[in-house]
């Protein structure tokens, strides 16, 4: 039921005319109908963040959201003043539309950077999608579907509280997925009596161990927007860290699908590191090896290329991650192909046909401190989808 599964909320997604996919479902509008309307918001770090992030990120601030409206097949972003003022003008329709304040409405874009959006059609396209709202499973997978661009598949959640209330989200990113949020619009709805104070603490803790903790392609787009909004609308207040854990656990979900739908992807790579001085410090070697395009292209080829493992891992300062390099051991999917920072067992034993790939790095530091990085493999149809990208 993805954003509808909570209590008080009502989506849509319609075919509004934005995407360059001829029929294509391209504008999706959550709203909430409460009681409450709080909300909280984690966004991209880039510096060349767009128009609707702008926008957004200024009006969550205060911790109230009523409505949120995203289009796919344009991110309006480095569209300068122009840029903003079409956010700002959708904002104003839909907020006229749902009897809210603009300043209550969050704007979301996603696709190709450096256009502005057909702003006729967008409009036209929340009309169409204020007449089509409605509570079900079928509005909550519309809107699933609205926000895709690369994607290949929706991505939802849905969890739900020990004494009854629920938590219902989605999120598109398939391809432009790096730390510092991936590269997605995500929406998470909750029908909890909770205030928007604790649900920014929940939502940045949450991020910080699944968003930022992925990375297909090591590229960090202008777009990147996750809210988080509470209706009330079960009248349940739920015990804060379970709370917490429900919201982590919903983010996480959402990452990993993002990376099992990973542009072209054949492997789905998870990197453990253990025995770090500290948990940035495993943070740091995960992120280095998975930045790697030569592991990538690699495990896409079956090949548990442990060399490039430990040259990436290298490539982190000591004053960051200090550790003996002759101490480091490097098993994949299960064999040790590397034990003390040389060659262990042959990597012929080691079997790449599943999709998950494991990568389980020790840095034998004497300390216990651990971190996990998702990412994928790039293959040649990575680099078909990107090569002929337009949304």
């Amino acid at each position: 039921m993805s954003v509808t599964f909570a209590q008080g909320f009502s989506a849509a997604g319609v075919v509004a005319g934005i995407s360059a996919v001829e029929g294509k479902k391209d504008l999706a509008l959550v709203v909430n109908n409460g009681p409450l309307d709080a909300a909280a918001g984690v966004f991209t770090s880039n510096r060349f963040c767009a128009a609707p992030v702008q926008w957004s990120r200024k009006i969550v601030a205060d911790g109230h959201v009523k409505a949120v409206i995203l289009n796919s097949g344009g991110a309006n972003a480095c569209t300068g003043q122009e840029g903003y003022a079409q956010s700002q003008a959708t904002a104003e329709k839909v907020a006229e539309l749902v009897n809210a304040k603009p300043e209550d409405v969050a704007v979301c874009s996603t696709g190709l950077i450096g256009e502005l959006l057909p702003l006729d059609h967008v409009l036209a396209g929340a009309d169409k999608a204020y007449e089509n709202l409605a509570d079900t499973a079928q509005a909550g997978a519309d809107a699933s579907h609205a926000i895709m661009t690369t994607d290949t598949k929706p991505k939802t959640v849905e969890l739900t509280g020990s004494n009854g209330w629920k938590i219902g989200g989605m999120v598109k990113g398939s391809g432009m997925i790096a730390p510092q949020l991936a590269t997605m619009l995500c929406v998470i709805t909750t029908d909890a009596v909770v205030s928007a104070g604790q649900m920014q603490a929940a939502l940045a803790v949450a991020a910080e161990h699944s968003f930022n903790r992925i990375d297909v392609d090591g590229c960090m787009s202008t777009n990147d927007t996750v809210l988080l909004l509470a209706s009330g609308a079960s009248g349940m207040e739920p015990d804060k860290d379970e709370f917490n854990k429900l919201v982590r656990e919903a983010c996480a979900s959402l990452a990993r699908q993002i990376i099992g739908d990973g542009e072209g992807a054949s492997h789905d790579i998870r990197i453990t590191v253990t025995g770090a001085t500290s948990e940035e410090a495993a943070l740091a070697c995960g992120r280095a090896v998975a930045a790697s395009n030569l592991l990538k292209c690699a495990i896409s080829g079956n090949d548990p290329n442990w060399g490039r493992i430990v040259s990436s891992l290298g490539t982190v300062p000591e004053d960051v991650a200090p550790y003996d390099s002759e101490k480091v051991t490097v098993d994949v999917n299960g064999v040790r192909i590397c034990e003390n920072g040389g060659a262990g067992r042959d990597r012929s034993e080691v079997d790449m046909t599943p999709r998950e790939v494991h990568i389980d790095i020790d840095l034998n530091t004497g300390s216990n401190a651990q971190a996990t990085v998702w990412t994928d493999d790039l293959t040649h149809e990575y680099v078909h989808i990107n090569a002929d990208y337009e949304s």
